[in-house]
C-alpha cells in the first residue's frame, strides 16, 4: 500500500520534556520510498513518482539488506558548509530523466527519519522511538542514505544554536507518537525563520533593468478561496527569472484568481493559480500581508489547493 506522509504543525513552543525527541529540520523534498524486492519507488508528498529523478537514491535503496520496506525522509542538496540548499535542489526537482538528473552535477542525499512498514508488517502503530530503532538496525547507512539523528528533549530547545549552524530549525516529535497520515500536533516544526508555501496568482511588470516580471503576487487558501498575501520581488537570479517568466506566460488569464485582489496593483498580470512557491519572510502583518518576503523556489510536491496559512 502507498503510505501517506505524517506532517508536522508549525509551533512557537520552545520548551519540551523528556517525552519528546528533537531532530534537525531539513529544507528539501519530502519523499516516501517503498521497496518490494527489485522494485523501488519514490513518492513525493503529493503521491507523484519521482525515483527517475533521483537514480542514485533508488540504487542505494535497492542495495539495502532488507527486501521489503517503506521509509519516510527528506531529499536534500547540501552546500559546502553542510547546510541544505533548496536553490541547488531546484536543479534536480523538475527532472524525471535519470541521465539529465545526474548530468546536473548536483549531489543529493536522502535523510531517513521514519519506518512505516518493514518486511510486510505495518509499523505505524509502534512508538516513534521503536520505529527509529528498527530503521537504524535494518539499514546500512552510507552516502547518499543517512539516518536522521535525534536527541531527547530536556527543557528549552537549543534553537538558537541550530540556527547559528545554518540549519533550517528543529522538529520536535513525541517519542511515543504513532505514524498517522495527516498533520499532527505530535510533530512540531520549530523554524529559524518564518516561511511557507504560497500560491502564485499574478505578477507585476518589471522595473529598471530587470527582465521578465517585477514581483510575484501570492496568496493562500482560506475557506475554499484564494486570499491575497502580498508580493515577492526578491530572491530571483537571471536563470530563475527566465524560467518563471515562461511558466507564467503559459498560465495567463484575464481576471484575478484572488477573492480579494490588491486594488493598488492596477497593472497586474493574472495567472491560473497552479504554481506553488516557497517564500521566506520575517512575519505576518496585522492585515495578513507578508513582511520582507523573499522567493526561495518552486515546490512541485504540493497541490495549490492544499496551501493554507500556517
Amino acid at each position: 500500500m502507498q503510505i501517506h506522509p505524517m506532517l508536522a504543525a508549525t509551533s512557537e513552543r520552545r520548551t519540551f520534556d523528556s517525552g519528546w525527541l528533537l531532530e534537525r529540520k531539513l529544507d528539501g523534498v519530502r519523499a516516501i520510498a517503498e521497496r518490494d524486492g527489485d522494485a523501488v519507488r519514490l513518492y513525493s508528498r503529493t503521491g507523484q513518482r519521482i525515483e527517475a529523478g533521483y537514480p542514485e537514491l533508488a540504487a542505494a535503496l535497492a542495495a539495502q539488506p532488507v527486501p521489503r520496506f517503506a521509509v519516510d525522509g527528506e531529499i536534500v542538496a547540501l552546500d559546502d558548509r553542510g547546510a541544505t540548499s533548496f536553490a541547488r535542489l531546484q536543479r534536480r526537482m523538475q527532472l524525471r530523466d535519470p541521465q539529465r538528473a545526474l548530468a546536473t552535477g548536483v549531489r543529493v542525499s536522502y535523510f531517513l527519519f521514519d519506518l512505516p512498514a518493514l518486511m510486510g508488517h505495518d509499523t505505524t502503530g509502534l512508538a516513534l522511538l521503536d520505529r527509529k530503532q528498527l530503521l537504524r538496525e535494518s539499514f546500512d547507512f552510507a552516502e547518499p542514505l543517512f539516518f536522521t539523528e535525534h536527541v531527547a528533549a530536556d527543557g528549552p530547545v537549543p534553537l538558537a544554536e541550530a540556527c547559528a549552524r545554518g540549519w533550517e530549525g528543529l522538529v520536535a516529535k513525541r517519542a511515543d507518537s504513532r505514524y498517522v497520515p495527516r498533520r499532527s500536533p505530535d510533530w512540531l516544526k520549530l523554524p529559524c525563520t518564518a516561511g511557507q508555501e504560497l500560491v502564485i496568482g499574478g505578477h507585476t511588470d518589471p522595473g529598471g533593468r530587470r527582465n521578465g516580471f517585477g514581483a510575484l503576487l501570492v496568496g493562500h487558501y482560506a475557506d475554499g478561496a484564494l486570499r491575497y498575501a502580498g508580493k515577492v520581488g526578491t530572491g530571483f537570479d537571471a536563470r530563475e527569472l527566465d524560467r518563471l517568466t515562461g511558466l507564467l506566460a503559459a498560465l495567463a488569464r484575464p481576471d484575478p484568481p484572488f477573492a480579494d485582489p490588491p486594488a493598488t496593483e492596477r497593472t497586474a498580470h493574472w495567472v491560473e493559480p497552479r504554481l506553488v512557491a516557497r517564500v521566506a519572510f520575517t512575519q505576518w502583518t496585522r492585515d495578513g500581508r507578508l513582511r520582507a518576503p523573499r522567493y526561495q523556489g518552486l515546490r512541485t510536491d504540493k497541490r495549490p489547493e492544499d496551501v493554507v496559512r500556517e
